[in-house]
């Protein structure tokens, strides 16, 4: 059962031959990884081109012209050929058995959506903690909390389709979830954590702001909420944003 492994990437020099070489070392090898670059000025073009030279199950979708993250992962599904359909930005990492137990774990369940646990690393690779999941999650769940990482999620197309992300700038991976949801009772969860999510300096505190206004416009724009509606789970959202950003990481690997 192949999957195919979409990765955008944009100016991804720093990281993207760890994150590139999580995915050759996978214990299943049925994969075909689709790296759609979105006008990256850096060398990221020329290293991603060695990589489908020596490898046939790695081919490069070349954008000219930068259009977001959700054109170019959208390019990559629209050009996949796998039956399963998994996410792995440019700067994060798979465990190497993250695709074998996972797409087990599908068949053996008869799920169509499912994610998993992961470690948050710092920047140069140093274990921060784990974001840990082991209940699985509505519609109703996930305008409350995105608790599914981009990195960890997996969808089976043979059930749902090709589903594609909302062209929105960010934010996109949680208005796909919610559009997946939509066809599917639930996404259910491997408990252990098979993925590494790199948290980078700049994406802390700066971005929570922009991230708030962005999810804010997918419970108004694309989910077309009501405004008592997106009030209330944007309440849960923001609570939840706080508890995780100031009281986790304190907490540790303890809840």
């Amino acid at each position: 059962m192949k999957v195919t492994i979409v990765m955008a990437s944009f100016n991804s020099v720093d990281h993207i031959v760890e994150a590139i070489e999580s995915v050759i070392r996978q214990t299943l090898v049925d994969w075909e990884l689709l790296i759609s670059d979105d006008a990256s000025s850096d060398q990221s073009v020329s290293i991603i081109s060695d990589y489908v030279r020596l490898d046939s199950r790695i081919r490069l979708i070349e954008s000219k012209k930068n259009l977001g993250a959700a054109k170019a992962r959208n390019a990559a599904i629209e050009a996949a050929t796998g039956r399963y359909i998994a996410f792995l930005d440019s700067d994060d990492l798979w465990k190497p058995e993250k695709l074998e137990r996972q797409i087990a774990f599908m068949q053996q369940h008869d799920l169509a959506f499912t994610f998993c646990s992961y470690d948050r690393i710092d920047e140069v690779g140093n274990f921060i903690n784990i974001h840990h999941v082991e209940k699985p999650v509505t519609y109703h769940d996930l305008l409350k909390s995105c608790v599914i990482g981009c990195l960890t999620a997996v969808y089976d197309t043979e059930k749902l389709g090709k589903v594609h992300m909302p062209d929105i700038r960010k934010r996109q991976d949680l208005g796909l979830w919610l559009r997946i949801l939509k066809m599917t009772d639930r996404a259910v969860p491997l408990a252990d954590s098979l993925a590494q999510y790199r948290v980078r300096a700049n994406s802390v505190s700066s971005n929570k702001l922009n991230a708030a206004k962005y999810t804010w416009s997918v419970y108004r724009d694309i989910e077309k909420l009501g405004l008592l509606r997106s009030s209330y789970y944007f309440a849960h959202y923001a609570i939840n944003g706080v508890f995780n950003t100031y009281v986790r990481p304190r907490l540790g690997n303890h809840i």
